[in-house]
């Protein structure tokens, strides 16, 4: 049973499996028989057994199939057969209509042969004709580019070389001439970019030695332009009656008008002629080395390499001159090769896109900048001559404008101005300390005389003095002398110079007022002052001289608010601004008249030393010669006349000299009665001597300068007066009762100076009449002697002590 039923299990996969074998393509029946076999043990007999009655069944089919269609097949056999006859017959026909065409299409296939080979040669000539159509641009072109070579239109080549290889040379790549040529394009592209950067180091050469000319071109422009728009501004203020610089204090007229128009019209010949930076400079190698670098796409190279021999062409130019500080002509020269540098940067950055840039040039002018301002601070200092200085302030001035209008930037610049504005004044006061140097050299310190009014013009037309009484009558004498208006002159010279550099500096009229103003400040308290004290301790300058100077002085004080309205005209700005500089004349004037007069003083009393020491007093005389010394007659009779001469100077100042002339008159003489080397003193020497102070008191109370108040100058000799008196009438007692008394007769006298001199009348000969007469008395006199003199040695120790 159960054998049983596994062979019915296994009787529906084997049909299934013949039913593959029987649909499936041979080359899937190997997996199919394989399950046969992985099934149960002697399943594949079973299969076998099924696979024969599979077959048997097959051929059972087929042997119906054959049995019912037999009798179709017969009757074709039949027909076949009946049909064999006909066929050979018409095989022989065919045969022989087949011989007959052959024999008759002999002659025709020896023409088609013909016609074929000249299609074929007449199709190979039209493909060479297209192959040549193709070719002979390529060749044209390249024969252009050849051409252009030849031209030295590189650029031009260049694009020749660009459509070769994009358009033309891909058409014809098959050939070998083709790979020929591109194989020399690399080759043609190295010889431009070396022919044109040799074009370009050759133009580099030529505008480094034409810089200078480019550069003076533009400085030329620059200036022309500049001095058109100052004859428009000219022209302007004449116009409308505006304030300008003016020289003499003159207005313009109408001579000035024409003086301007003159100076329009040349300027509209000069801009007919205006040439330009083109005109001067073939700049087309940079334009071609550009272009061919940038078809080249090597642009990166070829700027770097401009910029890198720029920049050592800059470093070349920057370096100055070993001379070039000696001359004028040097700093041209360099000014000018920095301009055509900068002028052909300006320009290259202006066409070009990407050669230069702003930055680039600003980087190489801040680099510029720093090199010329440290050369112009060097070379500057050098400068000893003010022109030179002025010289060199106005090419910077005619530099920093061409520069400034091609965009650079030159605040630094006028920056540096101001610094040489210092040097140049410093040069002008040291120009002008000899200029004053000479005209007191060249002074006579004698009052200007005049003898009629042309003269007296002559001389206000040169120094703004009024006196009324001074313009009535001639022949006249100004106060002053010589000096005072040759001095104004100077410093209104000096005023105008200061000017010059301040001209162009683009800056307000109140800056160039307070420049102007600080300048001749600096004129009159450093310069003039120094020269007038440097004058006043001159040995030979005598007190005529100094009288002189002094009065002279004060003209030159008064002056100075000419000065400053002379500035004020100038700038146009009023005094009454409220940083408006003012002048310091008056404390400089003051200054030289303080020393000028302390000089007096002392000339003053080095004179009466002279004198005195003329005195030769007989110290051991017995009497007077009843009138004054002889020396000292001469030494009243110079003061009178000096006094005299004092009549000109400021009444204190004349006043001052007397008094201290008595005083120190005063105390030579006391000096000389107390001197140590004198050793003895008659009572006659005394009297002689109190006969000369008599002389000076005299003197004193005649009032020999004006303005004393009482006796006030005699009471410069009261120290000797009251000495003498003491001597002369031997009043002790009184001297020493009243002795340090407000009230007291002798107050002025020292005890000192009493002792000092009573002892010198101690030790008496027997020609002292005073002692012979103690001498006839008893002791007790001598004994009162001693006394006076103890006491005076006790009150002259008692101030020591209080001292």
């Amino acid at each position: 049973m159960a054998e049983s039923g596994e062979g019915l299990g296994t009787v529906p996969e084997h049909e299934r499996i013949l039913q593959e074998i029987e649909s499936t393509d041979t080359a899937c029946v190997g997996p199919t028989l394989r399950s046969v076999y992985d099934d149960q043990p002697n399943a594949h007999k079973k299969f076998m057994e099924k696979l024969d009655a599979c077959i048997r069944n097959h051929d059972k089919e087929i042997e119906k199939m054959c049995n019912f269609h037999h009798q179709g097949f017969v009757d074709a056999i039949t027909e076949l057969l009946k049909v064999r006859t006909d066929a050979e017959k018409l095989k022989v026909q065919v045969t022989d209509t087949n011989r007959r065409f052959q024999d008759a299409g002999k002659e025709v296939i020896l023409q088609t042969e013909d016609i074929i080979r000249c299609r074929i040669q007449q199709r190979n000539i039209t493909t060479v004709v297209e192959k040549l159509q193709l070719c002979l641009p390529v060749l044209e072109m390249y024969s252009k580019l050849k051409e252009q070579m030849s031209a030295k239109r590189y650029y031009s080549a260049l694009k020749t070389m660009e459509q070769l290889e994009n358009i033309y040379f891909p058409r014809v790549s098959q050939y070998r001439f083709c790979q020929l040529m591109i194989e020399n394009l690399p080759k043609l592209r190295e010889d431009i970019k070396e022919i044109s950067m040799s074009d370009l180091k050759d133009f580099l050469e030529s505008i480094r030695k034409h810089s200078d000319k480019i550069g003076e071109t533009a400085m030329k422009q620059a200036q022309q332009r500049k001095t058109f728009s100052v004859v428009l501004q000219k022209q302007s203020n004449v116009k409308f009656g505006k304030s300008m610089y003016v020289k003499n204090d003159r207005i313009p007229t109408e001579k000035d008008e024409i003086v301007l128009k003159h100076a329009l019209e040349e300027e509209d010949e000069n801009e007919e002629e205006v040439l330009t930076v083109q005109d001067l400079v073939d700049f087309s190698p940079v334009y071609r080395c550009l272009h061919i670098y940038s078809v080249l796409g090597d642009e990166e190279t070829f700027e770097n390499y401009y910029r890198k021999q720029r920049k050592k062409q800059a470093r070349l130019v920057l370096q100055p001159q070993s001379s070039m500080h000696e001359t004028v002509d040097g700093h041209r020269r360099y000014f000018t090769q920095i301009v055509g540098f900068f002028v052909v940067e300006d320009h290259i950055l202006h066409v070009t896109q990407g050669l230069v840039t702003r930055a680039y040039t600003d980087e190489l002018w801040n680099m510029a900048l720093s090199k010329i301002i440290a050369v112009l601070r060097a070379h500057s200092s050098y400068c000893t001559d003010p022109d030179l200085v002025l010289e060199l302030k106005n090419l910077i001035v005619i530099f920093a404008d061409t520069l400034q209008g091609y965009g650079f930037p030159v605040n630094r610049l006028f920056d540096l101005l101001f610094e040489i504005r210092d040097q140049y004044n410093d040069t002008l006061l040291k120009k002008w300390a000899g200029v004053f140097r000479d005209i007191f050299e060249e002074d006579n310190y004698s009052p200007i005389p005049v003898v009629n009014e042309e003269e007296y013009k002559i001389v206000i037309s040169k120094f703004p003095f009024q006196d009324l009484d001074l313009e009535k009558s001639f022949p006249k004498k100004f106060p002053m002398s010589q000096s005072v208006p040759h001095i104004y002159i100077q410093v209104k010279e000096f005023i105008y110079a200061s000017l010059k550099f301040s001209e162009s500096l683009h800056r307000s009229s109140t800056e160039i007022d307070d420049m102007l103003r600080k300048s001749t400040n600096l004129l009159l308290t450093r310069t003039l002052n120094s020269c007038l004290l440097n004058l006043i301790r001159k040995p030979h300058i005598g007190l005529t001289e100094l009288v002189q100077i002094i009065i002279n002085t004060t003209h030159l004080e008064q002056a100075c608010k000419y000065l400053e309205d002379f500035i004020t005209n100038i700038t146009n700005i009023s005094q009454e601004t409220v940083h408006t500089t003012r002048l310091y004349g008056l404390s400089t004037f003051k200054d030289a008249r303080h020393a000028a007069e302390g000089e007096i003083y002392t000339k003053l009393n080095q004179k009466i030393d002279e004198f005195v020491q003329l005195a030769d007093y007989d110290w051991t005389m017995s009497e007077p010669d009843g009138r004054a010394s002889g020396y000292l007659i001469d030494l009243i009779n110079f003061l009178r006349s000096i006094f005299q001469v004092f009549t000109h100077l400021p009444g204190k100042v004349a006043q001052t000299a007397c008094m201290s002339a008595c005083q120190h008159l005063s105390t030579s003489l006391m000096q000389m009665l107390l001197d140590s080397e004198l050793k003895q003193i008659s009572m006659g020497a005394v009297q002689q001597f109190n006969l000369d102070v008599i002389q000076c008191e005299l003197f004193a109370s005649s009032e020999p300068v004006p303005g004393f108040q009482g006796d006030t100058l005699q009471l410069a000799f009261i120290d000797l007066r009251q000495l003498l008196d003491l001597f002369m009438v031997w009043d002790w007692s009184t001297y020493l009762a009243d002795y340090g008394q407000p009230a007291s007769k002798y107050l002025r006298v020292n005890p000192n100076s009493a002792l000092t001199l009573l002892e010198k009348m101690k030790d008496t000969s027997k020609k002292n009449n005073i002692f012979a007469q103690f001498r006839k008395n008893d002791r007790d006199k001598q004994k009162l002697i001693e006394t006076v003199m103890k006491q005076l040695r006790s009150l002259v120790n008692g101030m020591s002590q209080h001292t």
